[in-house]
């Protein structure tokens, strides 16, 4: 029997990898997104048979959360596992971004993703057994010019993992975060490609990481390889901060 893990942000790059990598380990992937992708649909018909489903939400609307784990729970069952993964990437400087843009940020990046587990982990302390993994970033905690709010969500996000660690650990659920560097994705389209090639330079790997690479460390703590792990930032980033 599948496991059901819900990924969010599924439709594309990390959020996408993810789902994919799961889904051929044996999860149930409950892809969510506010719509899907042409590349979502064509992995969830690469993939096994009912390995792949998808549901529409948009997790801006954070009072609509409690409502929509409800269905989930009704609509597929027991949630083993979590990823939380959407999540804006706008850039800006502080002083000059605008007010409704940092309020952005901080309710897609922190304030949805904690109720969201708020509503998936009572099911997950109640069942006996989850697995919680939050994406973060190395922006969290090296920081980047252009970058203050964001780099402020993820600390958040990663200071939200240790501290829930503690207090859901007790009953057999696990939570981590996945901190990935700087790879190619839509949120770092921004960058030249100067830039970028500065980055990989200053990696110990001298290469950015792949959302195929943060996949992998989401799936190891989905396995059987991470139940005797919580509490921890895995960082992927071909060592960029080595």
């Amino acid at each position: 029997m599948m496991r059901n893990v819900i990924v969010t942000g599924a439709s594309r790059g990390i959020g996408l990898a993810i789902a994919r990598r799961l889904a051929r380990s044996g999860f149930r992937v409950l892809g969510v997104a506010r719509k899907a992708s042409e590349d979502y649909a064509a992995a969830q018909a690469a993939a096994t048979p009912g390995a792949m489903e998808f549901a529409p939400f948009d997790l801006a609307d954070v009072d609509g959360i409690a409502a929509f784990v409800a269905g989930m729970r009704r609509a597929h069952g027991k949630v083993f596992g979590l990823v939380n993964n959407a999540a804006v990437g706008t850039e800006g400087l502080l002083g000059i971004m605008p007010d409704p843009r940092i309020e952005e940020l901080l309710r897609v990046n922190v304030h949805a993703p904690i109720l969201l587990t708020k509503y998936v982990a009572r099911h997950m302390m109640s069942d006996g057994e989850g697995r919680i993994v939050n994406i973060g970033s190395i922006i969290g905690f090296t920081g980047y010019n252009g970058l203050a709010v964001y780099g402020a969500t993820k600390s958040a996000m990663m200071g939200f993992t240790r501290s829930l660690a503690r207090e859901v650990g007790r009953v057999g659920v696990t939570v981590n975060a996945v901190a990935p560097g700087f790879m190619s994705t839509e949120m770092t389209a921004g960058l030249e490609d100067g830039e970028r090639e500065q980055i990989a330079r200053r990696a110990a790997l001298k290469r950015l990481a792949t959302p195929d690479d943060v996949a992998a460390a989401v799936d190891f703590l989905m396995g059987e390889g991470g139940r005797n792990i919580t509490g921890t930032i895995m960082t992927v980033d071909a060592g960029a901060t080595a």
